[in-house]
């Protein structure tokens, strides 16, 4: 079986093929998936969909990416995150690709959802592009590694260097790879994939973006995971079934609890 860690099946386009959607996840042995939250006026949304479906979880914050949204504060998201299907916090972290100018908004927000994931005690979700400097440096100055007295949590949709990986395994964060790694032009990113140990690594499909080969340029869904981890374990040499029961085993492991 496999975990979707990380989806947006709340987004329209998903949301409106919900039937649908879970029929292709029981056809390609998806048992589980996370519903991550990208900011507060849709987190009823995500909330709703884990409440209804006993196998689907969910996580609350903000996106670095939503600049007009309400900012929330480190206090708010530890209240949202007292519903019982809430198991992390985020996604959060820094995007110095798609924004630019003075960013310290999106610094300040990333520290508000590291201090809740402090005190909830739950893991967080971390999303980096062209920021992994400040994304590290940020995460160690707040305490969120393991040995800090933090809970660390995923980097997910990881495309950085193997540097980055490791330092961040160093705080106790799990690398989880989407459907990015299966594409032909993505060679640097599977040797890192290669490179790192399979019990620190989790699969997500990022739906509804980023759809694996052979579904490239489609419509993604947390189905098409099952391409991402039979992917992962060609490039590792590695039974497909290690992958699914490693990779669920790190999921339940990282977010704390059984199923």
């Amino acid at each position: 079986m496999y975990v979707d860690s990380h989806c947006h099946i709340n987004f329209p386009e998903l949301a409106a093929r919900m039937p649908e959607i879970m029929q292709k996840m029981a056809d390609n042995g998806v048992t589980h998936a996370l519903c991550v939250s990208v900011d507060l006026p849709d987190f009823p949304q995500v909330l709703a969909l884990a409440e209804q479906y006993p196998h689907i979880y969910a996580s609350v914050g903000v996106h670095p990416d939503y600049e007009d949204t309400p900012e929330p504060s480190a206090e708010q998201l530890v209240e949202l995150a007292q519903r019982p299907r809430i198991i992390a916090i985020g996604e959060t972290g820094l995007d110095y690709f798609r924004l630019k100018g003075d960013l310290e908004w999106q610094r300040e927000r990333f520290r508000q959802h590291i201090r809740a994931s402090r005190l909830s005690r739950k893991p967080l979700i971390i999303h980096t592009r062209a920021a992994a400097e400040d994304t590290i440096r940020i995460l160690r100055e707040e305490g969120a590694g393991v040995a800090d007295g933090g809970v660390a949590g995923v980097m997910h949709c990881f495309t950085e260097s193997l540097e980055v990986a490791l330092a961040a395994i160093e705080m106790g964060f799990y690398i989880s790879f989407s459907g990015i790694l299966t594409f032909k032009s993505a060679k640097d990113l599977q040797a890192v994939a290669k490179a790192l140990p399979l019990d620190r690594i989790l699969i997500e499909t990022d739906s509804p973006y980023l759809a694996p080969m052979p579904h490239r340029g489609k419509m993604n869904e947390p189905g098409f995971v099952r391409h991402v981890g039979e992917f992962l374990a060609d490039l590792k040499g590695v039974s497909v079934t290690e992958v699914q029961e490693t990779t669920t085993k790190n999921f339940f492991k990282l977010f704390q609890f059984a199923h």
